[in-house]
């Protein structure tokens, strides 16, 4: 006996009532974007521009040149918030800011010390509430060795339409000289932190940014997700989510996270990748760009 096939009216009701409700709320913006290396013209390591040297001098106007892109990019992923990685000093944000100050009155960096650095940063609207870098918070490696953030875990508090915002910019250990043990105790020291400050903020919108320096199904990865306390919200585009080319193809190094414990609500489909070539703005990095909605 065949069966009766539902009418059209009511399979459209089905589907419309499975979809996630449609955003109304205010929203918040995240962008994250690794910018390579961005150095102002002092040599403070004593050793630049050389084939070998890490730190780069440029000149006045190759300096300038360089803001001046970067500065247009950043305007262009038009969001609330822009985590950047590898910028060398206060004087290299200060370049940027100075060129988005009418779109950013927030401008933080997670200044780590040493000579020729590179720095994580924060441009962000809003009412800045409170900042930590974390690099006195000791971390242990799975062989029980301690040791310390490499660079800054900058974590930058909020208030954004009455909205308490936590934003952590994250730039683990990079692949060169690997050191897979010194990230994953990175990624288990943010996971710690994004834990505590759910259990203080329940009710603030929880997220973690930048270029973690490894792929999807990593121990590091694995380790900041471990108990869904985290949502890699860009996992939506799948094999489009890749930022840097590494072996001829892309790869997905730089994330968005979500605290699941928080406030606030990912909107499916946001999640974006921007780039004007094989990165952006002549880095070797793509931006990485998610909406969320607020007052949840």
């Amino acid at each position: 006996m065949l069966s009766r096939r539902p009418p059209i009216a009511a399979i459209l009701i089905a589907l419309v009532s499975c979809a996630p409700p449609a955003p109304d709320g205010p929203r918040l913006a995240i962008a994250t974007f690794n910018v390579q290396m961005l150095f102002d013209t002092v040599c403070h390591s004593v050793s630049c521009n050389g084939q070998d040297d890490f730190e780069r001098n440029p000149t006045e106007a190759q300096f300038a040149a360089h803001a001046d892109e970067l500065a247009a990019a950043i305007r262009n992923l038009n969001a609330d918030v822009v985590t950047l990685q590898e910028v060398e000093n206060q004087v290299a944000l200060d370049a940027l800011h100075t060129r988005l100050d009418d779109l950013y009155p927030i401008a933080i960096i997670g200044e780590t010390g040493p000579p020729a650095s590179i720095d994580v940063a924060t441009f962000a609207r809003g009412e800045l509430l409170e900042v930590h870098t974390h690099l006195d918070r000791p971390l242990t490696t799975t062989s029980g060795v301690i040791t310390y953030f490499k660079r800054a875990l900058l974590e930058t508090h909020l208030d954004l339409d009455g909205q308490r915002i936590i934003v952590f910019n994250a730039h683990f250990k990079s692949k060169y000289d690997d050191d897979p043990e010194q990230r994953l105790a990175e990624a288990t020291g943010a996971h710690e932190l994004v834990l505590e400050r759910v259990e203080q903020y329940p009710s603030a919108v929880i997220l973690l940014a930048g270029d973690l320096n490894d792929t999807p199904g990593s121990a590091a990865l694995e380790t900041l997700e471990a108990g869904d306390a985290l949502n890699r919200v860009t996992a939506e585009l799948g094999a489009d989510a890749g930022t840097i080319v590494f072996g001829g193809s892309y790869r997905a190094i730089d994330h968005i996270y979500q605290a699941t414990g928080g406030a606030g609500r990912f909107v499916v489909g946001t999640a974006s990748v921007h780039r004007d070539g094989r990165g952006l703005a002549n880095s070797d990095h793509a931006a990485l760009r998610a909406e969320f909605e607020l007052g949840l």
